[in-house]
């Protein structure tokens, strides 16, 4: 990153879209604890997303879909108090928003003020307009999500690459540019085909952020358990592990438990 964007004390969406009109690439982690959040905060991640994958990771749920509003306070309210430079995002989960732009309002409203969030996330296209525009009317960031959309997994039924072809892939380039029009700014794309990227990130003026979208957006997000190789069990294409945490965390909890066995530890200099 440039100097100029790596001295930021506090990233705000204003910097965001001057990374992407400077052609500087945005950087997003997920997070939803005190300790991690510290650590990649302290490392230089531009974006912070408390993602309702919590309800994956930290709960063990299959989908998005169990988390409540109440969880995501509570993770994003964990993750603020560790943050100083990221911009910190915090997912609206399903049933706080769909269908209802006042109850979209009055969810948003709580994630700010109970939890010191930043801005929110919303999945979605030209459907959840009211609830982008009331929430925006309050002077709460919002950020959309196109292309897999998780909470409307059952609706897919699968977690293949969405908008392959041209009548989904035109209808999410209208969805981008209606997210824009709306005020949003911000845009998640979701396992789409990385053409498809470059053309909505060339058709709007907002920022894109890719996961499983090639590396035409304007920055990219991962889970910040599959990135570090704490969850093996999820392998798709997209997915780049930059550590394999599950050996040592699993290799140093082994060597723990041998020396309690073996009466290694504590030791006369550990203790008093």
């Amino acid at each position: 990153m440039s100097t100029q964007f790596s001295q930021i004390k506090r990233v705000t969406t204003h910097q965001l879209q001057e990374m992407k009109n400077s052609g500087v690439k945005i950087s997003m982690l997920t997070a939803y604890d005190y300790s991690m959040a510290k650590l990649i905060d302290e490392a230089g991640v531009d974006t912070i997303l408390v993602g309702d994958s919590a309800s994956n990771v930290m709960a063990g749920n299959e989908t998005t879909l169990p988390i409540t509003l109440d969880h995501m306070i509570y993770h994003a309210k964990s993750v603020i108090k560790a943050v100083k430079r990221a911009l910190v995002i915090v997912d609206i989960p399903f049933g706080s928003y769909q269908g209802n732009s006042s109850e979209a309002l009055r969810s948003a409203i709580r994630i700010m003020k109970e939890s010191g969030a930043h801005a929110v996330k919303m999945e979605g296209g030209v459907e959840i307009k009211e609830s982008v525009e009331r929430i925006l009317s309050a002077g709460v960031p919002v950020m959309g999500h196109l292309g897999l959309t998780p909470q409307s997994i059952y609706k897919f039924g699968t977690y293949t690459v969405r908008a392959k072809d041209q009548e989904e892939a035109d209808k999410l380039l209208r969805d981008a540019v209606a997210l824009e029009e709306y005020g949003c700014f911000g845009i998640v794309l979701e396992k789409i085909p990385s053409q498809l990227t470059r053309k909505v990130s060339e058709s709007i003026h907002i920022p894109t952020i890719g996961i499983g979208a090639g590396p035409h957006a304007d920055g990219q997000v991962l889970v910040m358990h599959d990135m570090l190789g704490i969850n093996k069990e999820f392998n798709p294409r997209f997915l780049r592990r930059y550590a394999d945490l599950e050996t040592v965390i699993t290799e140093a909890v082994s060597n723990y438990i041998k020396d309690i066995k073996s009466k290694n530890f504590p030791n006369d200099e550990e203790s008093y």
